[in-house]
């Protein structure tokens, strides 16, 4: 095998984006270093793997929606209302004094919630054909507001010791929630880049009639992708409950921004069609680390959301020029 044929097969697994996007990294690493001493230490890298999974669940469950030409504004709220139904289970049989068994009950109802709340969101899409906003815009606001009743805007917390090492447990010296991250970015890139319903949510994000017409079960495939999606906020769920100790409806509504981003910085088409798990991911790492130096110049979160704010309208503006300029070489 030449080294061309190599270079082009990493690029059809990995995609061209994941060259740029290591340079980045690289550069932002090379910045914030030079601006903090601070910056290249064990408590830097901690924090990131510690902060990181949780965001990069949610951004996997945004992911194939987005790249079957759709979103999943509510995942956000899915991995609360998740958390919450775990929770919900613990405190019945005992709280802090309950059981193994007891955790793995609400951990498997939590999961069924997660992918129940995708599979409504997902059969609403397919057989209405209702766009992907609005119907996920509504489930938010029905999470959120169920959520808010049964709790009464209020959270719930005391859960027995075990959990602990879910959110800031480590083994063999990594975190145990990024090596749960890196098992579900694994298991996403085999679903995107060698099963048929990665191929068929490709399909369906650049032509949706097109891939119909060709003879795959577009319908089914929707309703797929959203319950894996649900089904991923879940496992966030779970995340986000054992590292904060606590659950409430408002955690990590921040994260649907950054979600959105990740994905458009890692070369997911906004218009479906295209997408690479290690890009994405990629895109993550460089956005947590950009947050983390941030902090260490004493910079506020607040400006960090705007600052991603204006990433996210840079890089729109980016693509379309990106497209302008391919579009007049090719004439």
């Amino acid at each position: 095998m030449t080294a061309e044929t190599q270079n082009r097969g990493w690029r059809a697994q990995f995609g061209t984006e994941a060259m740029g996007l290591g340079l980045a990294l690289i550069a932002v690493v090379t910045v914030f270093s030079l601006l903090s001493p601070r910056f290249l230490s064990l408590a830097t890298f901690d924090s990131v793997a510690f902060q990181l999974p949780e965001l990069g669940l949610l951004t996997l469950a945004m992911l194939m929606p987005i790249v079957s030409g759709g979103i999943n504004l509510a995942v956000t709220f899915t991995a609360n209302i998740c958390g919450l139904t775990l929770a919900w289970v613990l405190h019945a049989h005992g709280g802090p004094d309950a059981s193994l068994a007891a955790f793995m009950l609400g951990s498997l109802l939590a999961i069924g919630v997660g992918t129940a709340s995708g599979l409504i969101m997902g059969a609403v899409i397919a057989y209405t054909g209702a766009h992907p906003i609005l119907v996920s815009l509504s489930m938010m606001i029905f999470l959120r507001g169920l959520g808010e009743f049964l709790t009464r805007g209020g959270d719930i917390s005391g859960f027995p010791d075990f959990i602990q090492p879910l959110g800031h447990g480590s083994l063999l010296g990594i975190p145990i929630p990024l090596l749960i991250l890196l098992a579900a970015v694994a298991l996403w890139h085999v679903l995107m880049a060698r099963t048929r319903l990665g191929f068929g949510t490709t399909m369906i994000g650049s032509n949706i009639e097109a891939t119909r017409y060709s003879g795959i079960n577009t319908k089914r495939v929707l309703v797929l992708i959203y319950a894996l999606s649900g089904a991923m906020c879940a496992v966030a769920g779970i995340i986000m409950m054992a590292r904060f100790n606590s659950v409430r409806v408002g955690h990590g509504e921040s994260y649907l921004l950054i979600t959105v981003l990740a994905c458009f910085l890692g070369g997911v088409n906004p218009f479906g069609g295209f997408g690479k798990v290690v890009s994405v991911f990629l895109a993550l790492v460089i956005l947590q680390l950009f947050s983390s130096g941030l902090n260490l110049l004493g910079a506020s979160q607040h400006l960090a959301t705007a600052i991603w704010g204006l990433l996210l309208v840079g890089v729109m503006i980016l693509r379309w020029a990106s497209a302008r300029l391919g579009f007049l070489r090719r004439r």
